[in-house]
């Protein structure tokens, strides 16, 4: 009995996982795949910390951004845009657009790269084919089919800590790199730490899992929390923030491993070979072929179109969600395509627009790691705003952040703040 029990037990925790777990995932996406090799590539182990340290960072400004969703039933704009004046929402929402078109126009390239290294043909082909399958699944499939699809597609990103396993690797070195931080004022290596910080704490994941969270309690049944509950609306609320830090803390534990994993192998094959130029994920897949073998080069390309597929309805959902709030459109993947045309038509407008600069041949889908660096510069302002909404109880209600996890949610964005400030005095 004891034995089902603790069965019975596990299994729920891995149906609670949702929000949490994709969001950490889609993290990784071929951009963040990108800025990792070439963090491992250029520094070696030197700038494994910065996975470690971001991971509490990470926790603490997802939970914070999902208990938006969970409390007041609304994403993260329209909280903003009950708080404060238009043209700052406008201004947080357009920054958000542009940074998830670079970012999609990145991710999908990569895929069609990743796919062209594997079968040959042509990238163009392969990055509009993926492009418009992310499209047909967002506004086709229902939101509970959706989010299955999601959660099997994180799995993908195993295949980084089984290439971790093919290799040698000093592990001494590994733990060194991971616990003594190097810091210097070095231009190249603050670029490269903003950009390892933007691409693990993105703005995009912020409204995403906002805008998850609303869609849970919809499926749920519940609708926005009042600012005056009951005692039994309370314990419900609470049950659900119990859910939502252990979707979180797996969630975002999950995606700092494989981002770990990532900048340790990098580092011990191509950094250890010389090669410390990375400009792509499939550059860095194609490089680790003569290194690695065979077998590590596909688990590699397989893991970026993997990852691509789960982070590309990511960027284009967040994005949607957004400029949906904003001008109080109705949200949702659980709504038909009918009822819901403007959201529906940013995600169509944000995919379409990261496969057309694909074609355009924009520089910065050749430099995936710019799109990092601008994640990085532009969290700052939002992180604060979030920080400032927790805090206020017309907002939150009863549920206002407590200190423990305000005093997180500050240091993540200073650490932001600080990393950005050093990069650009010490351009």
């Amino acid at each position: 009995m004891l034995r089902k029990l603790k069965r019975f037990g596990q299994h729920e925790r891995v149906r609670q996982l949702g929000p949490g777990l994709i969001t950490g995932a889609a993290d990784d996406d071929p951009s963040g795949i990108a800025t990792y090799s070439q963090a491992g590539a250029q520094f070696g182990y030197g700038l494994l910390w910065t996975v470690v340290m971001t991971y509490p960072l990470m926790v603490g400004i997802q939970m914070v951004s999902a208990r938006f969703g969970c409390i007041t039933g609304r994403g993260l704009a329209a909280n903003i845009k009950v708080a404060y004046p238009r043209s700052l929402l406008y201004l947080i929402v357009g920054l958000l657009v542009a940074a998830n078109t670079f970012n999609l126009a990145a991710d999908i390239s990569a895929m069609g790269d990743a796919l062209r290294l594997l079968l040959g043909g042509s990238a163009h082909i392969y990055s509009l084919t993926f492009g418009l399958l992310c499209l047909v699944l967002q506004v086709f499939l229902s939101y509970r089919h959706y989010v299955r699809y999601l959660r099997w597609l994180t799995l993908a990103l195993l295949s980084y800590v089984a290439v971790m396993f093919t290799i040698h690797v000093p592990w001494s070195a590994v733990l060194v790199g991971a616990l003594w931080p190097h810091l210097s004022l070095n231009h190249e290596l603050l670029t490269m730490i903003v950009a390892v910080f933007g691409t693990t704490i993105s703005p995009y994941l912020f409204f995403w899992q906002a805008a998850q969270e609303v869609e849970d309690s919809r499926a749920a049944g519940v609708r926005g929390r009042k600012p005056h509950v009951t005692a039994h609306e309370k314990a419900e609320v609470r049950q659900h923030l119990r859910r939502i830090r252990w979707d979180t803390y797996f969630g975002m534990g999950f995606s700092n491993i494989v981002a770990f994993f990532i900048i340790a192998t990098t580092a011990a094959t191509l950094h250890a070979a010389g090669i410390t130029d990375i400009q792509t994920s499939a550059q860095a897949a194609e490089a680790l072929r003569p290194i690695g073998g065979e077998f590590t080069f596909l688990l590699f390309s397989m893991g970026i179109i993997g990852t691509g597929l789960l982070a590309v309805p990511v960027l284009a959902g967040s994005a949607a969600y957004a400029v949906a709030e904003s001008f109080e459109w109705r949200t949702g993947l659980d709504v038909k395509l009918r009822e819901a045309k403007g959201f529906y038509a940013i995600i169509a407008v944000a995919t379409l627009g990261g496969v057309l600069l694909d074609f355009a041949r924009v520089n910065p889908i050749r430099e995936l790691i710019w799109s990092a660096i601008l994640n990085g510069v532009i969290a700052v302002p939002i992180m604060a705003v979030m920080m400032l909404l927790a805090g206020q109880e017309r907002i939150m209600g009863p549920f206002v952040i407590r200190r423990p996890l305000r005093r997180l949610g500050w240091v993540a964005t200073a650490v932001m703040a600080i990393s950005v400030v050093a990069m650009f005095v010490t351009f």
